[in-house]
C-alpha cells in the first residue's frame, strides 16, 4: 500500500514540477512579448517615424476627445451644475454695480492662481515628461522678485503693474528687508504651484486604485513596472530598485506620515507613491492630504527659501566676483552677468515701462532654453499619445489572437 502510495505521489509531483516549467515558460515568453511591443513602442518617436506617429497621434486624440465626452455625458448633472454657475459668473462679471470692484478682485486672483496650480500640474504629470516649470517660471520669479525686494529696500511694489511688472515705489522706504518678507511676498504663488504639484500625482493613484479593485489590466507602463518591481523585490540587487523599494515600504508600512515624509524633500522616486497608495488602497485623503502638505507646504517653504537666499543681494555680488576670477574665460562671462543685472536694476526704477537696452546674450540664451524644453515638451506629449495608440493596437492584436 506505501509502496503504491508513493507510486502514485511521484506521477503528480513530476506533474506537477512539469507543470511549474510549463507556467515559467508562459512566463517568460509573456516577458519577450512584452518587452519586443516595449521597445516598438519607444521607436515610434517623431525624429525617427514623424508621419506614422503623427498619424498616431491625431488618431488617439479623436479616442481620448471621445472618451472624455462619453464621461461628461455620464456626469451631466454636475456638467449643468457647472454651465449655471458659469453664467451666473458671467451675469455678474458684465452687469454694472458697486460689486464690480470685488468681481474684478476675484478674477485676478483666481486667475493668478489658476496660472501657478496649471504649471504644477504641467511639471508633476507632463504626459511621459514633465515639464520643469520651476526652474523655468517659478524659480524666476522668486529670484526675480528677491533682487527687487534688496534693490528697492521693499516689497510693496505698485498694483498694478505688479505682478505682470515690478517697479519700486516712489514713497520713501526704510530699506530694511528681511528674510521672512520676502518669503510672504511669493508664497501664495508658490503654494499654489505646490498644490498643482500634488494634484498631478492624482492620475496614477486613481489608475493603480481602480485596477487593483478590478482586478483588470490597466493601461499604464508605470504600473506594469511596478508590479515587475514587487515581482522581483527579494532579488533586487542595484541601488535605485532599492531605493523604489524603500519609498514603497515607508508609504506601505507608516502610511500618513511616510507620505508627508517623503512628499516633503525634493524626491524623484515620489512618482511611484501614487501608484504605490493606491495599489495598496491606501484612502485618498491620507494620500492626497499628506501630499498636499508635504508639496505645497513644506517642500515650497524649503525650496523658496533656497531660492531666496541664493539671490540675496551680497551673495549675487559674490557671485559675480567669483566668475570673474575664472582664469581666461571669467572676465568674458561677468561682464554680460554684470549687464544683466544692471539692467534689470534700472527697470526697477523705471516707472514708465521698460527701459531700452542692448540685447544681452545671457538674457538671449535664457530665452532660447526656455523654447527648447517647451518645444520638447510639446514633441514628449506628442510621441507618449502615438505610443498609447500603438499600445492600443498591440492589445487588439494580442486579444484576437487568444480568439483564434
Amino acid at each position: 500500500m506505501a509502496a503504491n502510495g508513493a507510486s502514485c505521489e511521484q506521477p503528480q509531483k513530476r506533474a506537477g514540477a512539469k507543470d511549474k516549467q510549463n507556467g515559467r515558460s508562459t512566463d517568460l515568453s509573456i516577458r519577450e512579448r512584452r518587452q519586443k511591443d516595449k521597445e516598438e513602442r519607444l521607436s515610434l518617436v517623431l525624429w525617427r517615424r514623424p508621419v506614422i506617429t503623427l498619424r498616431y497621434f491625431l488618431l488617439e486624440t479623436l479616442i481620448k476627445l471621445k472618451e472624455w465626452t462619453f464621461k461628461l455625458w455620464q456626469r451631466r448633472g454636475t456638467v449643468s451644475l457647472f454651465l449655471v454657475l458659469c453664467s451666473a459668473s458671467y451675469l455678474a462679471y458684465y452687469t454694472e454695480g458697486t460689486h464690480q470692484q470685488y468681481v474684478q478682485y476675484l478674477e485676478k486672483k483666481f486667475l493668478w492662481c489658476a496660472y501657478w496650480v496649471g504649471l504644477g500640474i504641467l511639471s508633476s504629470v507632463g504626459l511621459g515628461t514633465g515639464l520643469h516649470t520651476f526652474l523655468l517660471y517659478l524659480g524666476p520669479h522668486i529670484a526675480s522678485v528677491t533682487l527687487a525686494a534688496y534693490e528697492c529696500g521693499s516689497t510693496d511694489f505698485p498694483e498694478p503693474p505688479y505682478p505682470d511688472q515690478i517697479i519700486c515705489p516712489q514713497d520713501e522706504v526704510d530699506g530694511n528687508i528681511s528674510l521672512f518678507s520676502i518669503m510672504s511676498k511669493v508664497r501664495l504663488e508658490a503654494c499654489m504651484w505646490g498644490a498643482g504639484t500634488a494634484i498631478g500625482e492624482l492620475p496614477p493613484y486613481f489608475m493603480a486604485r481602480a485596477a487593483r479593485q478590478s482586478g483588470a489590466d490597466p493601461d499604464d507602463e508605470d504600473y506594469e513596472e511596478f508590479e515587475e518591481m514587487l515581482e522581483q523585490a527579494e532579488g533586487a540587487q542595484d541601488f535605485v530598485t532599492r531605493a523604489k523599494l524603500g519609498v514603497q515600504h515607508m508609504v506601505q508600512k507608516v502610511g500618513f506620515f511616510g507620505i508627508l515624509a517623503c512628499a516633503s524633500i525634493p524626491n524623484p522616486l515620489f512618482d511611484l507613491a501614487g501608484i504605490t497608495c493606491g495599489h495598496f488602497l491606501v484612502p485618498f485623503w491620507t494620500f492626497f492630504g499628506a501630499t498636499l502638505i508635504g508639496k505645497a507646504i513644506i517642500k515650497m517653504h524649503i525650496q523658496k527659501l533656497f531660492v531666496i537666499i541664493t539671490f540675496s543681494k551680497h551673495i549675487v555680488e559674490q557671485m559675480v566676483l567669483l566668475i570673474g576670477s575664472v582664469p581666461k574665460v571669467g572676465p568674458a562671462l561677468q561682464k554680460p552677468f554684470s549687464q544683466y543685472l544692471e539692467a534689470q536694476r534700472n527697470k526697477l526704477h523705471h516707472a514708465g515701462g521698460s527701459v531700452p537696452a542692448d540685447e544681452n546674450w545671457l538674457s538671449w540664451v535664457f530665452e532660447k532654453v526656455v523654447l527648447v524644453m517647451v518645444g520638447y515638451f510639446v514633441i514628449s506629449i506628442v510621441n507618449s499619445m502615438a505610443q498609447s495608440y500603438a499600445k492600443r493596437l498591440q492589445q487588439q492584436r494580442h486579444s484576437e489572437e487568444k480568439t483564434k
